[in-house]
């Protein structure tokens, strides 16, 4: 369970406006940064029947080409990106964490508008990306409403695999009186009103120690846009053929480690989200070095879970619950892909799942919602790794007393209706906010042609 900083957590026509943004802009001859707003309002959804989703990345060499370059280049190859060619200007970042001011060396790509299928409320920015050690990127948003007008440039992440030059962050405060950010989440602010945003650009700010011929490689990055629906219940879906189909995914509960590490999220207890990126990540065969686990005290069970912790954690959100973060850690790994999307279904879980893809969910419940579970959540993230021959879920729950109990059955309509809806009630009675259907997805660089078909649906390759 993402624990007492889950973004999602409050009644959303209660959500207050967050003070002082701690963290501090770009300055000097850098980019210009987004003025400051709220971080952990819940989603506030509008009204609509279904789930829409819009996905749209920028990954080839044309890609990289097209836009607006600044000191960057396109790198062509097996796996096109893009890197800081000769540096455009240098600026000083005050990191909010550290307190540490430094100059670095930038460069940065405008992506061309992207006009969504999806007049969207909410869009969610996900990047796959390599920093080493004296690098780190800025994602920015700039969205058009419908009546017109544009966002400003709105800071999605500022982020490192690492965490020896800067801390990766979200950035609080940032709001135009018609949208915030959310943590990882820009979401339109009155969604009954009709204001969508229709398109959007993403800025990539690349940076490097000055001096040096470093540079990171950003090899995807692109957004999820979606008009979320406004519904406590969804409508069940049937078993298709997925049923009777389970992946050999390896098991972890975050329970073991409650205590450890309590600087990341104040311990194990509240690490189901890189609990579940390191059990895919696993599954697809990557997994940290003995010397990338070295900083782990010895003797703790299952270190790769401290270390995902570590590496996913947000030092704004105070947690290892962001999205994105989850994302990008899982593409750290030798020629990993990965996004945050949603979807509209079991049906697409099962088909994912039939082609050998298990998919993260995000789910919120009382303890009365889920048969089994026992427990309740305003926000926890599981793995969705098979099903039933009679279709109900199989999934590998991290909130568990141990490894060994970590596999679980779940009924089908149960699981759809806590992934899926948008609005429920809590234990008092208070409307709250649910996910919608998000969820991670992670595969290889070079997946089957089968996994490759079943992306490709999705609008995710």
């Amino acid at each position: 369970m993402t624990g007492p900083h889950n973004r999602r957590a409050v009644l959303a026509a209660l959500a207050a406006v967050a003070v002082a943004s701690a963290a501090s802009a770009v300055t000097s001859t850098g980019p210009a940064s987004a003025a400051p707003t709220p971080s952990r309002r819940p989603t506030v959804p509008s009204k609509a029947p279904d789930t829409a989703v819009d996905n749209h990345f920028w990954t080839t060499y044309t890609d990289w080409r097209s836009g607006s370059a600044a000191g960057t280049r396109a790198l062509a190859g097996r796996r096109p990106g893009l890197v800081i060619a000769v540096p455009a200007g240098t600026a000083d970042y005050t990191d909010p964490h550290t307190g540490t001011t430094a100059g670095w060396e930038y460069a940065t790509w405008t992506s061309p508008a992207h006009r969504s299928a999806v007049p969207a409320t909410e869009v969610i920015a996900s990047w796959n990306a390599d920093t080493p050690a004296g690098t780190w990127i800025q994602i920015e948003l700039l969205g058009s409403y419908s009546d017109g007008t544009d966002t400003p440039w709105y800071v999605m992440g500022r982020w490192a695999a690492g965490d020896q030059d800067i801390r990766r962050t979200s950035v609080d405060d940032q709001s135009d009186g018609k949208s915030s950010i959310w943590t990882d989440t820009f979401s339109v602010d009155d969604a009954a009103s009709g204001l969508r945003l229709t398109h959007y650009r993403l800025r990539l700010t690349l940076h490097r120690k000055p001096g040096t011929r470093l540079t990171p490689t950003v090899w995807r990055v692109g957004a999820m846009a979606s008009d979320v629906p406004d519904r406590f219940t969804v409508p069940a879906s049937t078993p298709g053929e997925g049923r009777g189909h389970e992946l050999a995914v390896p098991r972890y509960s975050q329970n073991v480690h409650a205590g450890q590490y309590p600087e990341y999220d104040n311990g194990g207890e509240a690490w189901c989200s890189p609990t579940s990126s390191q059990m895919i990540i696993e599954y697809w065969g990557r997994k940290p070095t003995a010397e990338q686990l070295a900083w782990v005290k010895p003797g703790l069970p299952d270190p790769q879970v401290c270390h995902a912790a570590r590496y996913t954690f947000d030092h704004q959100y105070e947690g290892c619950g962001n999205w994105p973060f989850n994302a990008a850690y899982a593409a750290t790994y030798r020629d990993m892909s990965s996004t945050v999307t949603r979807l509209g279904s079991l049906t697409d879980v099962e088909t994912l799942v039939r082609a050998g893809i298990p998919v993260i969910t995000s789910q919120s419940f009382l303890k009365e919602e889920l048969t089994g579970a026992g427990y309740g959540t305003s926000g926890h993230l599981m793995t969705v790794i098979g099903f039933t021959e009679d279709g109900d879920v199989i999934a590998n729950d991290p909130a568990s007393k141990d490894d060994d109990a970590v596999r679980r059955v779940y009924a089908r309509t149960e699981w759809e209706q806590i992934w899926l809806r948008t609005k429920r009630y809590d234990a008092s009675g208070n409307v709250r906010s649910g996910t919608g259907g998000v969820c991670y997805l992670y595969w290889p660089t070079a997946p089957t042609a089968a996994q490759h078909r079943v992306l490709r649906s999705l609008g995710l390759v």
